[in-house]
């Protein structure tokens, strides 16, 4: 080692010495290794840089004494190459006055870039292939500029399948700009190699189709494959060598390991060849398992949630998940089961002690440590939302046992406001003390838009439509009269506030609603109040006319409180409100209603049960589940106002009895006439004739009905259920199941003709302001799978397939596709859950939080719309907001 020093340092002195040469050794001769004073060190050579700057950089002070050739001279060559600046760098004795000896620092400085020209792809690829590389102006171009570029973008695209990718990277000088280059970067792309086979050596116990299915990132082509590529990754593919390898380990081939692989290029198809040669080896199964070290937990208590057993196949995969499952952060396993009762600096290993046969024997080493608490916890990033909105919704308090579930449930407590991207909440571990047992949280955050404007116009129902919407996510009623808090309303306090205003020639709309999710700020109980005001006037699409005469308003009041409940857990929520509608029709006659003239009130409560554990992004959540069931209920009105709504005449009964054909009364003749036609009898004769209005008829059955939905009676359940899971990656499956029931408490009143469910479409209300409650079920026109009055029951069924293009907080975007089932009945009678009109589809949703969600639905429903002989067949759906 001491010999290879002493010749580095020769080469070293001796590189020295030949760049101290003097220019002309004859006219200025120096004595080797003597001692001289620095006298002036000039600059020469192409360079930008001021002299006396050059000459600081380089560590020579005039009148140190230097060593010619020496260490000196060495140290500052080594400064100024370490600058990355300088392509040559020179010293030569100029003048030796006596002792002092003047140097020429001679440097030839590298050029700066001027301009970048890319050659061999789309103008609109140019500015996005420059910012990735940092070539901006002024740069230095050395040769690893060079080669970093050149590699870096043929990586690129091999990445994306262009295997054969080629780039050039060339500089030229300008010639007015000294020191100066511009850059020429050519690409080649190539063609597309895509993966043409992928085969297997070796391999008994699996064949090459399952062992390719467990290969995620690296597919063969397969033309009825869509959302994977057939490209080849190297990266990927080593990932799913990996995978391969623990396959055979979850079936119980231990010992099983890839032997070699090879990629190749076929010439004559241009597409890639991958050949794996495994290496199987013998079947395993799990032995004797014993624990060691656990003092908490009891042997029984590990074994059960460790759930192997003895003579089971080995699966080192399983063993793993079951001791620390690094995929779910909230998994079942032992770590976190120490971890959520405080036991932070526990560690759980699995040690294979012995192998015998195809038995292999298990110790599982625990280290408890001591139980830790929360110490110090702080949240940062919260430029506008108060500290108190973040602060109640933590589950981890200081003085606490460390539990890693109450902070995987503080992460989606966060989430849930809606105030902070979701995906950017990252809890950070500060000051964590093994020996105090304590440990800090810092809870990072980053703030995003939580207002939305509504701004849009369209046409429906033959008329232009316009929406002004205005909804403040974070609003704070407290600071409404501080003139300094509008920035521009005041923000901060976690209380949502909208303003609503839609309306066209033939409606208009007004809403107001307020809700605060802490009532009294002390416990989660949430407050909401909303007040509304419909008006439509009677609309004929035939003649596109519209009578202002002739009008339906509705105001509606409503009142609610919710509360999240600890029993069973703290995912519940039960809430409860009460509402009131007023109905005003004004010679308001579609069909819908069968009474055009007069009022009816709506008074009703509702409860409802809710469990929402969905994480932790609400817009696109990748686990957990929604279950609600909600009932609605108006008073039993017709117990106590003494009207017997059996004796009521009715219309239809009286039709029963005449004969329509020979319009003579015949009491056991039971056929309608046409629907809208009438009869009286002539007393002289006794015969039937027909009439064309109510007020021709013995019955008019407006006024009855005006009487018998004076007030409205019923009762209304729906239930939801909403799941979602993650298949891999981000990619997640959403199931939905829907129910909804209207029912009557008094048979002889009959079911309401409002509250009742509208099934089709893209789950917008448009323009109908009758208090009907709108059900999408997409491939299907709009409210066309049930009856012109509203079906009273109805069930619905979805899955959905969903991945994200994009979730940073500006904008969550991610593509869909799903299939679909639905249906509406008018009593429970002739309710079927296996009669339903399907759909499928795909579409893609944008979440902007300025603007909400929108989205577009392309679907195909493949049954007949109920009393049609035509399919939904393809339909195109808008969507604002969640539909459902």
């Amino acid at each position: 080692m001491k010999n290879s020093y002493l010749l580095w340092t020769a080469i070293l002195l001796l590189g020295v010495f030949q760049s101290l040469k003097a220019q002309n050794t004859e006219q200025i001769p120096f004595d080797q290794g003597k001692k001289y004073i620095l006298g002036n060190v000039n600059v020469t050579g192409k360079i930008s840089y001021n002299e006396l700057t050059v000459v600081t950089f380089s560590g020579l002070e005039k009148g140190q004494e230097i060593t010619v050739p020496g260490e000196q001279i060495s140290n500052a060559i080594k400064k100024l190459g370490k600058l990355g600046l300088f392509s040559d760098i020179d010293f030569y004795a100029s003048e030796i006055r006596g002792d002092t000896i003047d140097l020429e620092l001679n440097i030839v400085e590298l050029p700066k870039l001027n301009d970048v020209r890319i050659n061999g792809v789309k103008k609109n690829k140019v500015e996005d292939l420059i910012k990735e590389n940092a070539l901006t102006k002024g740069k230095i171009v050395n040769e690893n500029l060079i080669t970093t570029t050149r590699n870096y973008l043929e990586n690129k695209y091999k990445k994306e399948g262009y295997f054969n990718a080629k780039v050039s990277v060339k500089t030229s000088p300008v010639d007015s700009t000294v020191n100066q280059v511009n850059m020429i970067v050519g690409i080649d792309k190539g063609d597309k190699i895509k993966i043409n086979r992928i085969t297997f050596e070796g391999n008994e116990k699996f064949s090459d189709k399952k062992l390719r299915k467990a290969m995620k990132g690296t597919k063969q082509q397969n033309p009825i494959r869509i959302f994977k590529a057939s490209k080849f990754i190297r990266s990927k593919f080593n990932e799913d060598l990996v995978s391969i390898v623990e396959k055979y380990k979850e079936k119980g081939y231990r010992d099983a390991r890839i032997v070699s692989d090879s990629v190749w290029l076929d010439t004559k198809k241009q597409k890639l060849a991958l050949n794996i040669k495994v290496e199987e080896g013998r079947k395993y199964y799990f032995g004797n398992i014993k624990f060691l070290g656990n003092s908490v937990y009891s042997d029984q208590a590990l074994a059960g949630m460790l759930g192997i057993k003895k003579g089971d196949t080995y699966n080192g995969v399983l063993l793993e998940k079951r001791i620390s499952d690094k995929s779910k952060p909230d998994g079942d396993d032992i770590t976190n089961l120490y971890q959520n009762n405080g036991y932070l600096f526990s560690t759980i290993n699995a040690v294979e002690v012995k192998t015998e046969k195809d038995s292999i024997d298990f110790e599982i080493r625990v280290v408890e440590g001591p139980i830790a608490y929360f110490n110090k916890i702080t949240v940062v990033g919260n430029d506008k939302t108060n500290d108190k909105v973040i602060y109640r919704e933590l589950r981890t308090k200081p003085g606490e046992k460390y539990s890693k579930e109450d902070l995987v449930r503080t992460v989606r407590e966060i989430g849930q406001l809606g105030f902070f991207d979701p995906e950017a909440i990252d809890p950070k571990f500060k000051n964590v003390d093994p020996t105090a047992g304590t440990v800090d949280i810092e809870y990072n955050l980053v703030e995003r838009g939580s207002s939305q404007i509504e701004l849009q116009g369209g046409y429906g129902g033959g008329g232009f439509i316009g929406t002004l919407g205005l909804s403040f996510n974070n609003f704070s009623i407290a600071n409404i009269f501080k003139k300094s808090a509008y920035k521009p309303l005041p923000m901060g306090d976690g209380q949502k506030l909208a303003l609503r205003l839609q309306a066209s020639t033939f409606f208009r709309t007004y809403s107001f609603s307020f809700s605060e999710p802490w009532f009294g700020g002390k416990k989660p109980v949430s407050f909401s109040a909303s007040v509304s005001q419909s008006k439509q006037y009677l609309f004929s699409g035939s003649f596109n006319s519209i009578d202002r005469s002739r009008s339906f308003d509705i105001t509606s009041v409503t009142i609610g409180l919710a509360k999240r409940l600890t029993i069973p857990d703290d995912f519940f929520i039960l809430s409860g409100n009460l509402s009131f509608q007023y109905y005003n029709l004004n010679n308001y006659n579609t069909g819908l209603f069968t009474f055009g003239n007069g009022t009816s009130r709506n008074f009703g409560f509702s409860v409802g049960l809710t469990r929402n554990n969905k994480a932790i992004n609400p817009i696109y959540p990748i686990r957990g589940a929604e279950f609600s069931i909600n009932a609605k209920f108006s008073p039993p009105y017709s117990l106590w106002n003494g009207v017997d709504y059996g004796e009521l005449p009715n219309q239809a009964e009286y039709k029963k009895r005449f004969d329509p054909n020979t319009m003579t009364a015949d009491p056991n003749v039971n056929v309608l006439p046409a629907v809208g036609d009438f009869v009286t009898q002539n007393p002289n004769t006794g015969l039937y004739t027909r009439v064309d209005t109510f007020q021709e008829a013995d019955v008019d059955q407006a006024k009855v009905d005006q009487k018998r939905f004076n007030w409205l009676e019923y009762y209304k359940i729906k239930f939801k259920a909403d799941a979602y899971t993650k298949i891999q990656g981000n990619l997640v499956l959403r199931s939905l199941t829907e129910f909804g029931f209207l029912g009557a408490y008094n048979q002889e009143r009959g079911v309401v003709p409002f509250e009742r469910f509208f099934v089709g479409g893209d789950g917008l209300a448009n323009f109908a302001l009758d208090g009907r409650e709108i059900i999408q079920l997409r491939g299907y026109p709009n409210q066309s799978l049930s009856s012109n009055v509203g079906g009273s029951i109805y069930n619905k069924f979805t899955l959905e397939l969903r991945y994200p293009i994009t979730l940073k907080a500006a904008a969550s975007i991610y593509a869909l596709t799903f299939l679909e089932g639905g249906a509406s009945f008018n009593n429970f009678r002739s309710f079927n859950p296996f009669a339903i009109q399907r759909s499928a589809g795909f579409g893609i949703r944008v979440f902007m939080p300025a603007f909400g969600l929108l989205g577009i639905d392309f679907a195909q429903g493949f049954d007949f719309i109920p009393g049609t002989t035509q399919k939904g067949g393809w339909q195109t759906h808008f969507i604002i907001g969640q539909q459902f």
